[in-house]
């Protein structure tokens, strides 16, 4: 019987050969190539308007922070609507047809929502792929921008690397059912998903963790990382006594294993339960334990972990660490003591809630001025461009070269802090943008590819394609080197004023 993965490939060859066939019936050819990704260009329709001021102002700065950069058209809609309505609309992602972003990604859909046991039968380096090329198509495609933003924030403040253990197999279910589930929902309620997520569990060695006789010490990994990156932060209050307690509040969680389970001699339950979390209370530390200056009474058993992730979400120092981060997201590399203080309080005060915080950011004083000066790290600069230019991209190899290179290709970090969010890590990736500019610019990256002479002429020319492209108007000087230069477009896209937002 062939296996699983032989019969998609074979499905592929026949798809393949029957488009060979009826090429001729140009209209099902035509719903193939939208089902394989191809000829996504975003209809030119609507007002195509730039924006007319020389500085960036807040509807750009809106789609700058909010967006991984606007399409052409953007300005012209969210000036229309102006950026509070804008910003409503993307904090309620549900409501927005996203079905362009659907064709664009169509192709993985089987892989993305098949049960997790179902993985195991894919082969052990086809899954990564498929995690970082739809990374690439949703931010590139989908019309929730702030959403996709988020989804990128969580993933790094999460960090899994695909490439260690089972985590090739189990990231897309923890992508599916942990990020992009909580994204802009309840920051308590992510921080428990994910920390029995099997992808986490494998990761920092939860399912590891146990205590089945008195002189055995339980795995710290994971009670560590989840003080130090996760909640509270490296300078967040906690001691290594804390770490320990927390390692033995968690004891006993695993997965379910593929072979021998290692408690009972019990071999893997049937295909649909695997790496099925599941609580050994064999392997469980119930005694009492102490967490922060927190009594947790003995007995609780699987309890222990509610009372922990209570503990640690609910701690000052956590939504100080998560302002923090999002202030760096949001607002500049350095934000402002007041600033972070606004958010972590409308962090605390809403019990972890996303959007109550993300509305209490956008509101300071120091959002607001903060234009054009936070550096795009490597994956949002090439996104922008894409979008900005009004690309396709099959976000294959050819795309993503570029982004090795750069050093940012997505869930590709190999330590659990996630990719830097400050600039001065990715101030050495200068000249493979520049590179990549002019490599999409002249349509010389394979599987990507933008309509450059109808795209100039459908925004009304190059003073318009400039001003689309900076979300300003240029200045003297910049005009000037534009018309100097042999190729505008990918001195606009190399330019220090499309690398920041």
């Amino acid at each position: 019987m062939a296996s699983r993965r032989e019969f998609l490939i074979t499905g592929a060859s026949a798809l393949a050969l029957s488009v060979a066939i009826f090429k001729s019936v140009q209209g099902w050819v035509g719903n193939v190539q939208q089902y394989a990704g191809i000829g996504l260009h975003r209809p030119l329709d609507g007002p195509l308007t730039p924006p007319a001021s020389p500085q960036l102002d807040p509807v750009a700065h809106a789609l700058n922070r909010w967006t991984f950069g606007p399409v052409p058209g953007d300005y012209a809609r969210v000036a229309a609507m102006g950026p509070q309505a804008f910003l409503e609309e993307q904090l309620d992602p549900e409501k927005i047809d996203d079905s362009f972003c659907d064709r664009a990604t169509a192709r993985f859909a089987e892989c993305w929502w098949e049960p997790l046991g179902e993985a195991y039968e894919e082969d052990a380096e086809y899954l990564p792929p498929i995690l970082r090329r739809m990374a690439i198509l949703r931010a590139v495609y989908s019309e929730r921008q702030l959403f996709e933003v988020m989804c990128e924030f969580w993933s790094d403040h999460f960090n899994i690397d695909p490439g260690k253990g089972d985590c090739r197999y189990t990231k897309i279910a923890d992508d599916r059912d942990v990020i992009r589930t909580h994204a802009l929902g309840n920051f308590r309620d992510m921080l428990r998903v994910s920390a029995l997520s099997p992808a986490m569990l494998w990761y920092l060695d939860g399912r590891a963790n146990v205590k089945r006789t008195p002189t055995e010490k339980p795995n710290e990994n994971y009670a560590r990382e989840l003080m130090e990156l996760h909640t509270l932060g490296v300078h967040g209050g906690y001691t290594q006594h804390d770490v320990m307690e927390v390692a033995r509040c968690l004891t006993g969680w695993t997965i379910l294993a593929k072979k021998n389970d290692g408690f009972s001699g019990n071999l893997q339950s049937p295909f649909k339960d695997r790496a099925k979390v599941v609580f050994r209370k064999e392997a469980h530390d119930n005694g009492a334990k102490q967490v922060l200056g927190q009594e947790i009474p003995a007995g609780l058993g699987e309890g222990d972990l509610d009372r922990v992730i209570d503990i640690v979400a609910a701690h000052p120092s956590t939504a100080r660490f998560v302002a923090t981060k999002l202030c760096v997201r949001f607002i500049s590399d350095e934000p402002s003591p007041a600033a972070i203080e606004t958010v972590a309080r409308a962090f605390a005060d809403s019990n972890g809630d996303i959007k109550t915080t993300l509305r209490a950011l956008f509101a300071t004083p120091e959002f607001q001025a903060s234009t054009g000066v936070k550096f795009k790290r490597p994956f949002h600069f090439v996104v922008s461009a894409l979008r900005a230019t009004n690309a396709e991209t099959d976000a294959d190899r050819g795309l993503m070269s570029y982004l090795e290179k750069m050093g940012q290709v997505p869930f590709r970090w190999p330590t659990p802090d996630g990719y830097p969010a400050r600039a001065a890590h990715w101030h050495s990736t200068l000249l493979w943008r520049w590179k990549f500019a002019l490599a999409l610019a002249n349509n010389r990256i394979k599987g990507t590819h933008i309509e450059r002479k109808e795209f100039t002429a459908a925004l009304g020319g190059e003073a318009a394609l400039a001003a689309t492209l900076l979300n300003r108007q240029p200045g003297a000087e910049e005009s000037d080197a534009l018309l100097k230069s042999g190729d505008s477009l990918a001195l606009l896209l190399a330019s220090p004023a499309f690398q920041r937002c």
